[in-house]
């Protein structure tokens, strides 16, 4: 069932919540694009410094030291990856430009209305950091653990 793959495979209950809606352009093909966030090498790139897959989870190590294992819920090649990401769903749809490249939706849903301004910023952090690895090859991080996104450094 087509439909039933992109539903989020649990939710918390009794949480309000919201949902988080970007959408990015690269100027690379939908499978380059998913090999950075179907990859450790991919992920290492751009999004922490540490990511690999164990059992099932990303074993995720940020640049403050925060570690968090993080659920794999849904992968289809070249198009969908569906993670389980501090308490929320993170869903990455990517569809073919016409012309070569790929835009990416990025939905997070399950978003606490506490954290919501916080964790909107720091999707467009990670997606122009994403960005810039992809198509440029370059990485945008400072990787200095005195300079992260806790001490207000947007190139952490």
């Amino acid at each position: 069932m087509v439909a039933e793959r992109y539903r989020p495979v649990f939710q918390y209950e009794n949480k309000m919540s919201r949902t988080i809606k970007w959408k990015i352009h690269f100027n690379t093909q939908p499978k380059e694009v998913y090999h950075f966030l179907d990859t450790q090498e991919g992920r290492e790139k751009y999004w922490a410094e540490s990511a690999p897959v164990v059992d099932g989870c990303i074993e995720f190590v940020f640049a403050n030291g925060q570690q968090y294992k993080s659920k794999v819920l849904s992968r289809v090649p070249s198009s969908y990856f569906q993670v389980e990401y501090f308490e929320s769903i993170v869903q990455f749809n990517l569809k073919e430009d016409g012309n070569g490249g790929t835009d990416l939706t990025l939905l997070n849903s399950q978003v606490s209305e506490e954290e919501y301004d916080e964790i909107h910023a720091g999707w467009v952090s990670l997606l122009m950091t994403m960005k810039a690895a992809i198509d440029f090859q370059i990485d945008l991080r400072n990787h200095d653990p005195g300079r992260t996104w806790n001490q207000g450094f947007v190139d952490n």
